[in-house]
């Protein structure tokens, strides 16, 4: 049976960054689970669903947040499931502050970050990762990339049709 994935984001504002992982996860046929938890307001309740998410059906979390970003962290602290932390950009200093505080954790708490605001990139290492003992997921991530090389050797034979007309 196909683990879940997790998807924590730090504020419901954090939704719209968000819908992207989610629709990617929901696409692949991977069920998700979302949820508001915060590493500085509910560590307590972020705490429990991290360790109890490997006995809940859970193969991956993925976990958002801006400014301080202290989610994945806390989150990863707490299993021994793949942590992907995506950091949220913010109006202060436009993500860097949640990129830093999310990929700079300490020996023995790894978490994966992506981009700031790459959420979508957090659904598919999700998804890569529960490919390991998935053949059917593997196989629809793998004609993912075939459709996106079909897709670009598209765009580049347009790309030539124009350039010749030149």
């Amino acid at each position: 049976m196909l683990k879940k994935v997790a998807v924590i984001m730090g504020s419901d504002s954090d939704l719209p960054v968000l819908e992207p992982c989610i629709k990617r996860l929901k696409a692949l046929g991977i069920g998700t689970e979302a949820h508001v938890m915060s590493a500085h307001r509910t560590p307590a309740a972020a705490s429990a669903f991290a360790g109890a998410a490997r006995e809940k059906g859970f193969g991956a979390i993925i976990a958002a947040a801006g400014k301080a970003a202290h989610l994945a962290g806390v989150l990863a602290a707490h299993t021994t499931l793949p942590v992907i932390g995506v950091p949220v950009k913010s109006s202060t200093l436009d993500g860097l502050d949640a990129l830093l505080a999310t990929v700079q954790m300490p020996t023995g708490i790894p978490v994966a970050t992506v981009a700031i605001d790459g959420a979508e990139n957090a659904a598919l290492l999700a998804a890569q990762i529960l490919a390991l003992s998935d053949d059917a997921l593997a196989q629809k991530l793998s004609q993912m990339k075939q459709d996106m090389e079909a897709g670009v050797a598209k765009k580049d034979a347009a790309l030539q049709e124009k350039l010749a007309a030149l």
